[in-house]
């Protein structure tokens, strides 16, 4: 009887209107892009690393390979310095929160002559690819952009479109049935506590694990304890991360209260999956919002 009600309850918050905490769960993947004027070559432009993430930075420029200056070198496990590009991967040593400088000179020594970036570690995002412009941006330049924004401006109109879809229909099992959450199979659930491992650096520790599958949608619901530090610990984001290369989008992320050193409590985490997708194992870490404690469990898998 327990197991089911668990199961209906993680089918009614698979496609629930709201959530009492809901971060920034997008990880960076997309390109981003710089304009350097002739006046920027002083000014510092913010950078977001992750620990064992990859960040590629392409200028339109040769770089002068005697001009790039990075601070604290020996804790990035991979710098990459070619023609055109510079390619970063933090190593496990930093610490969210941390800022470190890199500077680049233009081999060419127009202006401006170089550029400034400010790289901020992040428990768990990163700027994959940073693309910076210092010269005059061809037309085809401009139409690619539009085109991008187009894009995105299509993305933000379905996602608004489903909020409201969502919004408007019952709830409870009719709702689920109306926005074709379930068929006849309903929501499949399996416990991968045996199966999953745990990052003994982590903030706090999984006693139980349960992963559940719907049409279109996977969930999982964490419980954790063992805090490390005295401040209550309470989600701000999450990311599912697979092999090879994979990230599922991370719908909602909902915690029952703030966890308490020496409590406990519940985490569950909604991203859209087909059953390809699905297929694990995968890599789930959750950040706070304020802070660099993160909770790192790998090895999930789905129904």
């Amino acid at each position: 009887m327990q197991a089911t009600s668990s199961v209906v309850f993680l089918g009614l918050l698979l496609f629930a209107g709201g959530a009492a905490a809901e971060g920034n769960m997008a990880s960076g993947g997309g390109v981003r892009r710089i304009e350097l004027g002739p006046d920027d070559s002083g000014a510092l432009v913010e950078v977001a690393v992750s620990p064992g993430l990859s960040t590629m930075l392409l200028f339109d420029s040769e770089l002068a390979q005697d001009g790039v200056e990075l601070d604290e070198k020996g804790i990035f496990s991979i710098v990459d310095v070619g023609r055109m590009t510079m390619r970063l991967v933090p190593s496990a040593k930093v610490i969210p929160g941390e800022k470190f400088r890199v500077s680049v000179r233009f081999r060419d020594g127009a202006a401006p002559p170089g550029a400034s970036f400010s790289l901020t570690v992040h428990p768990a995002r990163a700027d994959t690819v940073v693309e910076v412009y210092r010269n005059t941006r061809t037309v085809e330049s401009y139409r690619q952009e539009a085109s991008e924004a187009r894009a995105e401006t299509q993305r933000c109109q379905e996602e608004s479109a489903r909020l409201v879809s969502e919004n408007g229909v019952p709830g409870g099992l009719v709702g689920l049935l109306a926005m074709g959450g379930i068929d006849v199979t309903g929501v499949a659930g399996k416990i991968v506590t045996k199966t999953i491992s745990s990052d003994s650096k982590s903030a706090l520790q999984p006693f139980k694990v349960q992963s559940y599958r719907s049409t279109g949608r996977v969930a999982l619901e964490v419980f954790l304890t063992g805090l490390r530090g005295n401040q209550p610990w309470t989600a701000k984001g999450a990311a599912l991360r697979g092999l090879p290369a994979t990230e599922l989008k991370v719908l909602r992320l909902w915690q029952e209260s703030p966890i308490a050193s020496g409590g406990e409590g519940r985490v569950v985490i909604e991203a859209e999956a087909s059953a390809e997708s699905a297929r694990g194992p995968f890599s789930l870490k959750l950040w706070e919002a304020d802070g660099p404690r993160t909770v790192t469990i790998s090895n999930v898998t789905f129904p």
